[in-house]
């Protein structure tokens, strides 16, 4: 995943990640990446400087460690949401509320459930659990109908 300092043509600044440099030209081509701030489509890169790990340091010993204030959490991406992006996670919810009510828990068992399914040696229903990254390869390629739910802020997932 990419970084970038992004600037609309209305000179707001903001933050966005894309898996590659190609695939932010792709969505800014196609009018998806736009301005958090006015909504401009007009949005381009910003002169960034590097991360660049220092090495002229060595760790702290623990003893000085314990010594110094508590480390605070690091720091988590964010945005300030606009309409949209409210709308969208209110959209969200309600896609999850519905899985919920509509669909069978199975939880670590969904890759094993969802194969059982697809196979016609289970009864066909709608149901929702988890699945590692191996998992969802297994079912990928075996041809199953699955997606993942994005999480919810809150811990409501």
């Amino acid at each position: 995943m990419i970084r970038y300092a992004l600037v609309c043509d209305n000179a707001h600044e903001f933050e966005s990640w894309f898996p590659t440099s190609a695939s932010f030209e792709e969505q800014a081509r196609r009018g998806l990446v736009s301005c958090p701030v006015c909504a401009s489509g007009k949005v381009e890169r910003a002169i960034m400087a590097p991360n660049v790990a220092r090495t002229d340091r060595s760790p702290r010993a623990p003893e000085a460690a314990s010594e110094a204030a508590p480390a605070a959490a690091p720091a988590a991406p964010v945005a300030l949401m606009g309409e949209k992006e409210i709308a969208f996670r209110e959209m969200l919810t309600a896609l999850h509320k519905h899985v919920t009510e509509n669909a069978e828990h199975v939880g670590p068992r969904f890759a094993e459930e969802a194969l059982k399914i697809h196979h016609g040696e289970a009864d066909g229903r709608a149901i929702y659990g988890e699945a590692t990254p191996d998992d969802a390869r297994l079912l990928h390629e075996e041809g199953v109908e699955f997606m993942p739910l994005p999480r919810l802020p809150g811990g409501r997932n």
